[in-house]
């Protein structure tokens, strides 16, 4: 349970502890940042911003348990922020630095990138934070602040226009997710 002494640490005011807790999620926040904002440089400056809204907000943060959960929104709102601020699309000059767990090809890469562009925002929040994250669905409704049967009908049709987008797109066994 160091977490949560570091998280209470963070809330009285230290800014070592806040530090380290970001350290912790880094990687988890950068890959997060990428899917939403398409390149590294956007990324990076999505996960900079959400520090700073969370460094600033801490002491709000109700239940520790919820740090992660609570940090993530932050960044989804800081990167739809980044996102209208720059009103285009997003771009994939640099798809290269797409993070994978996976040894897939980049031009699947390409494909679930764009396809994950193109879903409603509500059903690419849920796809990233069910799949992606592997969260539950309790904890992905909390973070979208919607039921959990919201969250499960995002599910069933982002899936659904994904299977579809990635067959358009060349994948016939429509392997999605």
């Amino acid at each position: 349970m160091e977490h949560l002494k570091l998280i209470k640490k963070a809330k009285a005011g230290d800014k070592k502890a806040f530090e380290k807790l970001l350290s912790l999620h880094s990687d988890r926040l950068y890959r997060t940042a990428f899917i939403y904002t398409g390149n590294r440089e956007d990324a990076l400056d999505t996960v900079q911003e959400t520090a700073y809204k969370a460094f600033l907000a801490i002491k709000q943060l109700k239940e520790n348990k919820y740090f992660l959960t609570w940090l993530t929104r932050i960044l989804i709102n800081s990167a739809y922020d980044l996102r209208k601020k720059q009103k285009k699309d997003v771009p994939f000059e640099y798809i290269s630095d797409l993070p994978s767990n996976k040894n897939e090809r980049i031009d699947e890469h390409i494909d679930l990138v764009r396809a994950i562009n193109e879903l409603k925002d509500n059903q690419r929040d849920a796809i990233i934070l069910f799949y992606y994250h592997d969260l539950p669905i309790k904890e992905v409704s909390e973070i979208m602040n919607i039921p959990e049967n919201t969250v499960k009908t995002n599910l069933q049709r982002g899936k659904k226009q994904l299977k579809n987008t990635m067959k358009g797109a060349g994948d016939n066994e429509g392997k999605v997710v």
